[in-house]
Parts: structure tokens; C-alpha cells; sequence
């Protein structure tokens, strides 16, 4: 019965999520743009403090490797850099291992709102392949969930 539903059940998602953070432009994308300090807001991250860590190349450059290994929450995987817009994007591709081997992007976009106000968008799609396309029916709403908790807690170290 699982594989029947699995069948006609989407195979890609999108989520997007966003937040005003009081602060200028620079300071915010100064922060997002460096992965090693996604740890200090990224939910999934913070759900496990003792898990190892390894570094690729220089933080804050296109091409940077941030890989973690960690519990059953985190799982494990790596975040690269794809692609850096100075001041409006971050594109980072992430390759799940555990629990299960996925490839997802994620883009973390700034815009100003004022000159102490800047508006971030967080989003994240990826494509699940039959038949665990079935664990969007239960896992969408939860990665929705962990991405507003994420930006709520970067608006709070950034407006400190």
C-alpha cells in the first residue's frame, strides 16, 4: 500500500520562509555568507552540540565543504558553496549521507529594507526519488518548522 501511494505522491519540494532582522544589509550577509556560523542558528545543527565537524577550502568562498556527522536528528552530510551574489545571495548545495543519501539546495537571500532593517528569505528545495518520495507526506512540515526556528534565532544573535 505504501509503494501505491508513494506513486503519486510529489517528488520535489519547496520551502521558503523569511524574516526582518534590525540590522544593516552588510553585517547580516557578512554572517550568513561564513557556513561555520550557520551552527550557531541552524536548528538541525544545534540539536546536536557533540557532533563532529570537518572544514574544505576557505569559509565564505564558493566551493567551501562544511561536512558533519552527528546523531539520529542531524544525520550526516555535507553543505557546499555553489555560488555567492556579494550582499544578496548565498546558494549552498547539501548532500545528505544519513539517514538517507538525498542532494538539496539551499539560498539564503538578503534585501534591504531600510538602513537598519534587512529582510532574509530562506529556502530550500530538493527532489526525493521514489519510493522515499513517500516521507514528504510527513517530513515537509517538520523542515518548514526547523527553517522558521532557524531564522527566528539568527534574528536573535544578529539584533544582540
Amino acid at each position: 500500500m505504501i509503494f501505491v501511494i508513494a506513486l503519486f505522491t510529489k517528488k520535489r519540494y519547496y520551502i521558503e520562509c523569511e524574516i526582518i532582522i534590525n540590522a544593516p544589509l552588510q553585517k547580516v550577509f557578512d554572517y550568513l555568507k561564513y557556513l561555520k556560523n550557520w551552527d550557531n542558528f541552524n536548528e538541525r545543527a544545534v540539536a546536536d552540540p557533540s557532533k563532529k565537524n570537518e572544514f574544505k577550502g576557505t569559509d565564505g568562498t564558493v566551493g567551501f565543504i562544511y561536512a558533519w556527522r552527528g546523531n539520529k536528528k542531524v544525520g550526516e552530510g555535507e553543505k557546499e558553496i555553489k555560488n555567492i551574489v556579494e550582499g544578496k545571495k548565498i546558494k549552498t548545495e547539501i548532500r545528505f549521507i544519513k539517514p538517507f543519501t538525498a542532494v538539496g539546495h539551499t539560498n539564503m537571500a538578503t534585501e534591504s529594507v531600510s538602513g537598519n532593517q534587512t529582510k532574509v528569505i530562506f529556502s530550500n528545495t530538493s527532489k526525493i526519488m521514489y519510493p522515499l518520495n513517500i516521507l514528504l507526506l510527513v517530513v515537509e512540515k517538520g523542515i518548514a518548522k526547523d527553517m522558521g526556528e532557524s531564522v527566528s534565532c539568527l534574528k536573535n544573535i544578529l539584533e544582540k
